[in-house]
C-alpha cells in the first residue's frame, strides 16, 4: 500500500510543540489516517520527496517561513507540487502549503493587505462550493482558526475559489478533482489557537489588534475539522466518519 505523505515545511513553536504536539501529529489525528500509513518527510529540514507515483498522496502543513523566501527547499517541493498535480495525485495544503500549492500553480503570494489574520474566523462559502464533493455538505458560514500574514492574492488559473473570510477572498482553493487547499487550519483545534494567540500576544497589541478579545472568540472548529476529514474519506486514505465532532 502506497503511504500517505506529510510533507513538513516547518514546525510548531517549541512551547506550542512541546505542549500539543506538532504538525504531523495534528493531520493525523485531524484525518484519523492510520499512523502506518503516513510518511512525514520534512522538507524545511532537506529531506527528499519520493517520486509521486510512489504515493497515494499528501498534505502540506503549515510553517514560519514566507514563500516570498522562494528557499531552495521551497522552490523544490513546488516544483515536486506540479508534477503531483500532472498526475491528479490527492493533494491537501494548509496555510503555507495552501499558498505553495498556489504558487506552484502559477498564482501570486504576498503579504495580507491591513497584517495578520489570526483567531476563530467565519468562513463563507461562494461560488460552486454547494456542488463540491467536499463542501457540499458544510453549511453556508462556518468557522476555522486562522494564522498569516501571508496569503494568496491572485489564484493560480483554472483554480476556483470555495470560501472566504472577511479579510482574505481566497481561504479555500480548488486545482482539479484531487487537489485542494486552505489558507485556514482544519488541524488545529482550540487549544492550539489559544495557543498561538498567547505567542503573537505582544505582536498583535503592536499592529493595533486586540489579542484579549481574540483570545476570548477562540471556539471549536467542527465544521473546519469534518473537511480534512472527508478529504481523507473520500480519496481512500481513511475510513473515518464524516462528522461533525
Amino acid at each position: 500500500m502506497k503511504p500517505v505523505l506529510i510533507i513538513q515545511t516547518g514546525r510548531a513553536p517549541d512551547p506550542i510543540r512541546g505542549r500539543h504536539g506538532d504538525f504531523p501529529h495534528w493531520f493525523r489525528i485531524g484525518t484519523r489516517v492510520e499512523p502506518h500509513r503516513l510518511q512525514v518527510v520534512e522538507v524545511s529540514a532537506g529531506q527528499s520527496l519520493p517520486p509521486p507515483r510512489e504515493v497515494a498522496g499528501a498534505m502540506i502543513t503549515g510553517s514560519a517561513a514566507m514563500v516570498t523566501e522562494r528557499a531552495s527547499w521551497s522552490e523544490r517541493t513546488a516544483g515536486w507540487i506540479r508534477d503531483a498535480m500532472d498526475l491528479e495525485l490527492p493533494l491537501f495544503g494548509v496555510c503555507y502549503g495552501h499558498q505553495l500549492m498556489a504558487h506552484a500553480m502559477g498564482g501570486r503570494v504576498d503579504y495580507l493587505p491591513g497584517g495578520r489574520e489570526i483567531g476563530t474566523q467565519p468562513i463563507e462559502l461562494i461560488n460552486d462550493a454547494s456542488h463540491d464533493v467536499l463542501t457540499a455538505g458544510l453549511p453556508a458560514v462556518f468557522r476555522a482558526h486562522t494564522t498569516h500574514e501571508q496569503s494568496v492574492l491572485e489564484p493560480p488559473r483554472g483554480s476556483t475559489v470555495l470560501a472566504r473570510s472577511t479579510r482574505d477572498p481566497h481561504q479555500l482553493l480548488r486545482y482539479g478533482p484531487s487537489a485542494i487547499s486552505t489558507q485556514f487550519h482544519p488541524e488545529f483545534n482550540a487549544e492550539v489557537m489559544r495557543a498561538y494567540v498567547r505567542r503573537k500576544h505582544a505582536d498583535m497589541r503592536q499592529e493595533g489588534s486586540d489579542p484579549t478579545g481574540v483570545f476570548k472568540a477562540v471556539a471549536a472548529t467542527p465544521m473546519a475539522r469534518r473537511l480534512l476529514r472527508h478529504f481523507s474519506r473520500v480519496h481512500g486514505w481513511s475510513h473515518a466518519i464524516d462528522s461533525v465532532s
